[in-house]
């Protein structure tokens, strides 16, 4: 039974392989996951036709029947969590943790619906279920190196928020000056001037709303100008930190190499250091 409880351990809980990879079984997860996704997605669409909707359903069955039992899996493997305490103890560590209580998420969100009424918005939180997989999996690495030269550009982001802001805020103070009155309905006041505000300064421009004055349109203009050298602001930063990131986890693999070889040159001087000392010691004194 141990080693049944060590193998599932292995298999299910990411960066427990030996070669802090994802396995076989965490990847058909993966994949299961997926299809429970789009089969919730295509459950939405009221036009299927009943044979395609019994089918769903049936899936989703299946689909939480496999979500149940990995969920049971992982408490019971939980207990070869390296460190002290007891198998207990630790089981219930992983179930007040965030990503035992995303499995149970998983587990209710796939099961309510067969139970209850329609929950398909919950059921796309099995979307979280990859994620919190894929955040353990041979790219945590590089992922925990670019959230933190993000972190390290955050003043510049912040500096870059506040610029958009003031932007967007007085692009739509503008326009409800110029246009409040002749278009209320989308400019009548500040607050509903700034959704043309935010889709003009993105850049985006759904034409649900725009000026039709002279002067309206002058600014419309020098705010959509304005939006694509803002916008360019946070993409050269992010940019920027993922560069710096990259360079870092290169710089830090040199290092870590460099650190390797001369582990093996010191084991390569004990090892003849050990063999001169076993030669000089099997020599027969001389008579």
């Amino acid at each position: 039974m141990a080693s049944l409880r060590a193998k599932l351990y292995e298999q299910l809980f990411v960066g427990a392989h030996a070669d802090g990879r994802l396995t076989i079984l965490n990847r058909l997860l993966i994949v299961t996951i997926v299809l429970a996704v789009i089969g919730a997605a295509l459950g939405t669409e009221p036009e299927l036709s009943d044979e395609i909707q019994n089918a769903l359903l049936m899936g989703e069955l299946v689909f939480g029947t496999i979500f149940l039992g990995e969920y049971i899996a992982r408490i019971y493997a939980a207990a070869e969590e390296p460190g002290e305490g007891s198998a207990w103890g630790k089981r219930w560590a992983f179930m007040r943790s965030w990503l035992g209580i995303v499995d149970l998420i998983v587990v209710v969100a796939t099961l309510a619906p067969l139970i209850a009424g329609d929950a398909a918005v919950l059921r796309i939180l099995r979307l979280f279920r990859v994620i919190a997989v894929m955040k353990f999996g041979r790219f945590n690495q590089a992922i925990v190196s670019v959230w933190r030269a993000i972190a390290d550009r955050g003043d510049d982001l912040i500096v870059t928020a506040a610029l958009g802001f003031i932007f967007v805020l007085t692009g739509a103070t503008l326009l409800h000056v110029v246009e409040g009155d002749i278009q209320p309905d989308a400019f009548g006041s500040i607050p509903r001037a700034l959704w043309w505000s935010v889709i003009t300064l993105t850049t985006v421009g759904y034409g649900d709303a725009y000026p039709i004055t002279i002067l309206g349109k002058i600014i419309g203009g020098s705010l959509a100008l304005s939006g694509v050298a803002f916008v360019a602001m946070p993409t050269g930063i992010i940019a920027a930190a993922f560069s710096d990131a990259m360079q870092a986890r290169r710089d830090q693999k040199i290092q870590d190499m460099r650190e390797h070889l001369a582990r093996l040159d010191e084991i390569d001087e004990n090892v003849v250091a050990k063999l001169e000392k076993l030669e000089r010691a099997s020599q027969k004194p001389q008579e």
